[in-house]
C-alpha cells in the first residue's frame, strides 16, 4: 500500500526547511550519505501515531525579484497540487499576511486537495493569537499555529494533517494490478516507450526536455494481464535554473515511486548513467521497490560483440548498490526487446512477493554460519539464534542475535548473498532487521 504524500508549500523564509527537518527527526541537509542520494534531501518518511506518510519539501531558492518569487511559488504550488494527498501551506506570523500568500492561497483553494494552513514562528501562543486571526482572510480554513524552531504545536498540526488521509486499505488490496513507474531524466524516452507498448501516441512526445506535464496513469493489457504504467513527468521549462528544474523532477519521481510496485529506470544509452540517474535509482532503492534498469536508444550505439557486457559493467560500477537490479537494452524507436519488458516485470513482482518458510531460512542460516564464522569483538562472539521473514514488497527478514553491536554490515550482506543464492530474488531489494534476544530467553 502506498503512503500518503504531504507537500510543504510556502514562500521563501517562512520556515519550510525548519519544519521539514523537525518532522523528519534529523537535519536532512546534513544526514549521512546514502548511495545514489545527494545531501540536499527534499523528501523524508514520517510516522505520526502509527500513520506513515512521505513528506516533500517544495521550497526553492530565494529569487531576487517579486515577479520571480511569484513564478516560483506558482510552480511549487502546482507541483504540490499534482502530487500530494495533503498540502501544508506555511505562512509567517512575524511577517504577517502578504500579497504572495494570498496568490498561492487562491491556487490552493481552487484545487480539490485538502490544505492545512500553518502559521509558523508563533513562539508565544497567548500573545500572538490576535496576529494569527489575520490569516483567516486567506479563506482556506482555520490557521494552525506552530513554532517549527521550538517544535511547538507540531502534534496538533499532524493530527489535522493525518485526519485527511484516505482510508485506502480495502480499496488497494482489491486492486492487485501491477503498478510500474517509468522514471528517469527528461528526454530519455519514457513516453516513447509507453507509446510503443500502447501502439498509439497517447502520451505527448517531443524532443524538448520536460514536455510531459503531469504523471499519467496508462492501463495496458498484455497476455491477459492488466498493468498500470505511471509515466513520471518532466516539466514545462518555466525555470531557467537547472537545480530548480531537477528538484521538481525529483518531487514527481518520489510521488510516482511511492505508488509503484516496480520501477523502470530509463537510461539514455548515448549519454550513459548520470548523477541524476543515480539519484533517482537511490529513491527507488530506499523505498524497497522492484527495479528494472532499461537502457533506451540502444539502436543509436555502435556495437561489437562485447558492447552490451561492457555497458552493463559500467552501470553496475556506478549503481553498485543495485547489484540485484535487472538490466535490459531496448529501443523505443525500433521496438527492439520492448515486448520482453512484461516478462521481466512479472519475474520481479513474483520475487517481491515471494515468501520463504522459516524452517528453510534457518537451514540456510546454519549453513552460512558453518561456512563463515560470525564476527567477534573483545572476546565476545556474535551468536545468531534464528531468522524469519516478516513481510513482502520488499521481502523483509528479522534476525535474532545475542548482541546487535556485533552484527557487522558486511556479515548481514554475506547472509543476504546466501539467501539470494538459494532463492534468487532478482530485481528486488531485501531488508533485514536485527533484534537482540538474551541467551537466557532461548
Amino acid at each position: 500500500m502506498s503512503k500518503p504524500v504531504v507537500a510543504i508549500v510556502g514562500r521563501p523564509n517562512v520556515g519550510k526547511s525548519t519544519l521539514f527537518n523537525a518532522l523528519a527527526g534529523e537535519m536532512i541537509s546534513i544526514v549521512k550519505d546514502t548511495p545514489g542520494i545527494t545531501r540536499d534531501r527534499i523528501y523524508a518518511d514520517v510516522n505520526w501515531l502509527d500513520k506513515d506518510f512521505t513528506m516533500i519539501d517544495t521550497g526553492g531558492i530565494e529569487p531576487d525579484s517579486k515577479d520571480v518569487i511569484l513564478s516560483q511559488m506558482r510552480d511549487q504550488a502546482q507541483i504540490a497540487i499534482d502530487t500530494a494527498d495533503v498540502i501544508l501551506f506555511i505562512t509567517d506570523v512575524k511577517q504577517g499576511l502578504v500579497d504572495s500568500d494570498s496568490k498561492v492561497a487562491d491556487m490552493l483553494r481552487r484545487s480539490r486537495k485538502p490544505v492545512v494552513l500553518v502559521v509558523n514562528k508563533v513562539d508565544n501562543f497567548a500573545k500572538t493569537m490576535p496576529d494569527i486571526y489575520e490569516f483567516y482572510n486567506l479563506g482556506i480554513g482555520d490557521p494552525v499555529p506552530i513554532s517549527a524552531a521550538s517544535r511547538l504545536g507540531l502534534g496538533d498540526m499532524l493530527d489535522v494533517v493525518t485526519g485527511y488521509f484516505p482510508e485506502r486499505a480495502g480499496e488497494e488490496e482489491e486492486d492487485d494490478r501491477p503498478r510500474i513507474a517509468i522514471v528517469g531524466k527528461p528526454n530519455v524516452g519514457k513516453s516513447s516507450i509507453i507509446n510503443k507498448l500502447l501502439g498509439e501516441n497517447r502520451v505527448i512526445v517531443s524532443d524538448v526536455a520536460g514536455t510531459t506535464r503531469d504523471a499519467i496513469d496508462t492501463e495496458i493489457v498484455h497476455g491477459g494481464r492488466e498493468y498500470i504504467f505511471i509515466d513520471t513527468a518532466g516539466l514545462r521549462r518555466k525555470s531557467r535554473i537547472k537545480e530548480e528544474l531537477e528538484r521538481y523532477s525529483i518531487i514527481r519521481t518520489v510521488a510516482a515511486v511511492e505508488r509503484a510496485d516496480v520501477v523502470l529506470l530509463i537510461i539514455d544509452a548515448v549519454e550513459g548513467v548520470t548523477e541524476q540517474d543515480a539519484k533517482i535509482a537511490g529513491i527507488a532503492h530506499e523505498r524497497g521497490k522492484g527495479i528494472l534498469i532499461v537502457v533506451n536508444k540502444w539502436d543509436a550505439i555502435e556495437k561489437h560483440d562485447k558492447t552490451m557486457k561492457e555497458y552493463e559493467n559500467k552501470i553496475r560500477q556506478v549503481l553498485s548498490y543495485l547489484s540485484y537490479a535487472e538490466i535490459m537494452f531496448v529501443s523505443a524507436h525500433t521496438g527492439q526487446r520492448l515486448s520482453k519488458l512484461y516478462e521481466r516485470i512479472d519475474i520481479i513482482i513474483e520475487n517481491q512477493t515471494l515468501r520463504v518458510a522459516t524452517g528453510v531460512l534457518n537451514e540456510i542460516l546454519s549453513e552460512a554460519v558453518a561456512m563463515q564464522q560470525p564476527p567477534s569483538d573483545k572476546g565476545k562472539r556474535l551468536k545468531l539464534y534464528y531468522i524469519t521473514q516478516v513481510s513482502v514488497k520488499p521481502p523483509t527478514f528479522v534476525i535474532f542475535v545475542n548482541d546487535k553491536a556485533l552484527m557487522h554490515f558486511s556479515y548481514t550482506r554475506y547472509l543476504e548473498n546466501k539467501i539470494r543464492e538459494a532463492f534468487g530474488f532478482r530485481g528486488t531489494s531485501l531488508k533485514f532487521f536485527i533484534r537482540e534476544r538474551k541467551e537466557k530467553e532461548q
